[in-house]
C-alpha cells in the first residue's frame, strides 16, 4: 500500500486530473475517491474502506486495479516521444528520396543524436546504413560505416544476452525440480557465457542483463560466500543497475525491469536476515505479483517469489490469512501449463497455504490436480515428495481410505526407487506412520526428535515439506487417521519408528 500512495502524492496536479476524470468517465467511482482520499492522505485505510462500504478483500482488489490503471496512463504518457521518433525512422527513405543530400543528411544526424539519447541502438543501424549511402562518396562514408557495423554486432550482441538470460531461468527451472548436477553445470556455463558476452562492450544495458543473472545466480545456485573475492558485492550491483534504470526513465524494457530488480532486492535482503530492508523491497511489489509471475520469466525466475511470500508469512506469523488473500490477488493469474516449473511452485505453495489456514481437504486438492495436469515423470523424487504432502493432507482431514492409498502408493515408489537415493520422503513417510499409529505413547516426542535429525528438510532448492511444522494441532489431527492397509512387502514397517 505504501508504494500506492507514494506513486499517486508524486503524480503531477495535471496527470491527477486525468486519471480522475478518466476513471469517473468509466463509472469507477470508487476508484476515483480512492484515488481522492489517498492523496490527500488525510483518511487512515479503515476509515476509506468504511466510506466506500467494502471489506479488505474488495478493497484489496480496488486498489491493486488502481494502481495498474495509474501505471497504464504512466507508461502511455513516457511511450509518447518513442513513437514519435519511430515514425521518424519509417519516414527515413521519404526523406533520402525527396529531400536535397545536404538537407537529408542534416536530418539524419539530428534523428542520430535523438535515438542516442533515448537508447535506441538497434534503430540507429537504419540511421546509418542510410547516412552510409549518403556519404559514400565522402570522407564521412568510412566513420559512417564503423558506426553502422557497431552497431549492428552490438545489436547482436544485446540478442545473444537477452537469449542467454532466457536459457538460464528456463534451466533453472528444470534444475529447481531436478537437483541435478548437470544442471547446475549447464547454469554456471550459462553464467560464464553471460559474463564473456557483457565484457564485449562497455554497455550499461549489457551490465543490467548480467546484473540479473549473477545477483539470482549468487543467491540461488553457487551461494554468495562462494563467489570468487574479485567479485562485485551484490548490493554494490543492485545499486548500480537500479541507478542506470533511473537514468533512462523513457526506455520502457528499463521501465519494466524496476519490478525484477526490487524482487532480487527483496531476496538479497532476504538472505542475509535484513528483514526490513527486505519488507521494504516486499510492500513495493506486493501489488504486482499476477504482473510479475506472468511477464518476467524471461527475466528472472518469478515463481520463487511464491515461497518467500510464505517464508515471510511465518516468520511474521501470519500464514492463516494467506490463502483468503491469494484468492483476490490470483483471480485473474494466467497459468502457463507448458511451463512445469512454474505450475509445479504455484500449485504447491496454494496446497501450502490453504494447510496454514487449516483447510487440508482444499490442499489436498491443489496437489492432486497438479499432478493430475502436469507429467512429472522426469522428477520421480519430486512425486514422491508430493505423493508424501498429499498423503499428510489426507490424514489432516481425517479420510483414512485415500490417506491408506496415497502413503501405500508412496511406500511402493521409495522401495523402488531406493530409500538411500530418497531419504527425505522416506523420513517423513516415518513420521506419517507414527503420527497414525494407535500407540499415543510419546508420540509427541519421537516425531519431534524425528524431525530435529531428519533430512527431510534438506537444502533441495525446490523442497515444499520443510515448510511442514508437526506442531500440537497437527499431531492431534493426524492421530484422528489410521493406517489400515500396509504394503506386505514394505520393509519399511519393519523398523522402528
Amino acid at each position: 500500500m505504501a508504494k500506492l500512495k507514494q506513486v499517486i502524492k508524486q503524480l503531477s496536479d495535471a496527470d491527477f486530473r486525468v486519471i480522475h476524470t478518466e476513471l469517473l468517465g468509466s463509472s469507477a467511482d470508487k476508484s476515483a475517491y480512492l484515488l481522492t482520499a489517498l492523496r490527500n492522505g488525510q483518511a487512515n485505510d479503515a476509515r476509506i474502506m468504511e466510506e466506500l462500504d467494502v471489506n479488505t478483500n474488495a478493497y484489496y482488489t480496488l486498489r491493486s486495479r488502481l494502481n495498474q490503471k495509474i501505471e497504464e496512463y504512466l507508461l502511455q504518457q513516457m511511450e509518447a516521444p518513442r513513437t514519435d521518433l519511430l515514425k521518424k525512422i519509417l519516414n527515413i527513405s521519404d526523406i533520402i528520396f525527396t529531400k536535397p543530400r545536404a538537407i537529408a543528411s542534416a536530418s539524419l544526424r539530428k534523428l542520430e543524436k535523438e535515438l542516442i539519447e533515448y537508447d535506441l541502438s538497434g534503430e540507429l543501424i537504419m540511421v546509418y546504413k542510410n547516412l552510409k549511402k549518403l556519404h559514400i562518396n565522402s570522407s564521412d562514408y568510412y566513420t559512417y560505416s564503423q558506426l553502422y557495423n557497431k552497431h549492428v554486432a552490438f545489436t547482436l550482441a544485446v540478442d545473444k544476452a537477452e537469449d542467454i538470460l532466457s536459457e538460464y531461468f528456463k534451466r533453472f527451472g528444470l534444475y529447481s525440480l531436478s537437483n541435478d548436477p548437470e544442471d547446475r553445470s549447464a547454469l554456471c556455463l550459462l553464467s560464464d557465457e553471460m559474463t564473456n558476452v557483457a565484457k564485449l562492450y562497455d554497455s550499461h544495458r549489457l551490465y543490467v542483463y548480467n546484473s540479473l543473472l549473477t545477483v539470482f545466480h549468487r543467491l540461488f545456485v553457487i551461494g554468495d560466500e562462494n563467489a570468487p573475492r574479485s567479485s562485485e558485492p551484490i548490493e554494490d550491483i543492485l545499486a548500480k543497475t537500479a541507478k542506470i534504470l533511473q537514468s533512462f526513465p523513457l526506455d520502457p524494457v528499463y521501465h519494466h525491469l524496476k519490478l525484477p530488480l526490487e524482487y532480487l532486492k527483496m531476496e538479497y535482503y532476504n538472505h542475509y536476515g535484513i528483514y526490513r530492508k527486505a519488507d521494504r523491497s516486499y510492500e513495493e511489489i506486493s501489488e504486482s505479483y499476477p504482473y510479475l509471475l506472468s511477464n518476467f520469466s524471461g527475466y528472472t525466475f518469478p515463481s520463487r517469489v511464491l515461497f518467500t511470500r510464505l517464508e515471510r508469512a511465518i516468520r511474521l506469523q501470519m500464514t492463516e490469512s494467506l490463502e483468503a488473500e491469494n484468492e483476490v490477488i490470483f483471480q485473474d493469474l494466467d497459468i502457463p501449463f507448458e511451463d512445469v516449473p512454474f505450475v509445479t511452485n504455484y500449485y504447491v505453495y496454494r496446497s501450502l497455504c490453504c494447510h496454514f489456514a487449516g483447510e487440508h481437504e482444499k490442499a489436498a486438492k491443489w496437489l492432486n490436480d497438479l499432478l493430475s495436469e502436469v507429467s512429472l515423470k522426469k522428477y520421480p523424487l519430486l512425486y514422491m515428495e508430493l505423493k508424501a504432502l498429499l498423503a499428510l493432507e489426507y490424514c489432516l482431514a481425517n479420510d483414512n481410505e485415500l490417506y491408506t492409498q496415497v502413503v501405500g502408493s508412496a511406500q511402493r515408489q521409495i522401495r523402488i526407487y531406493g530409500k538411500n537415493d530418497c531419504e527425505s520422503v522416506a523420513t517423513f513417510v516415518k513420521i506419517l506412520k507414527i503420527l497414525t499409529s494407535e500407540s499415543k505413547k510419546d508420540k509427541d516426542a519421537k516425531i519431534l526428535l524425528m524431525t530435529q535429525k531428519s533430512s527431510y528438510k534438506n537444502s533441495n532448492i525446490f523442497n515444499p515439506m520443510r515448510y511442514i511444522v508437526f506442531d500440537e494441532r497437527i499431531i492431534g489431527l493426524g492421530s484422528k487417521t489410521r493406517l489400515t492397509y500396509v504394503d506386505p512387502d514394505d520393509d519399511m514397517d519393519n523398523e522402528d519408528a
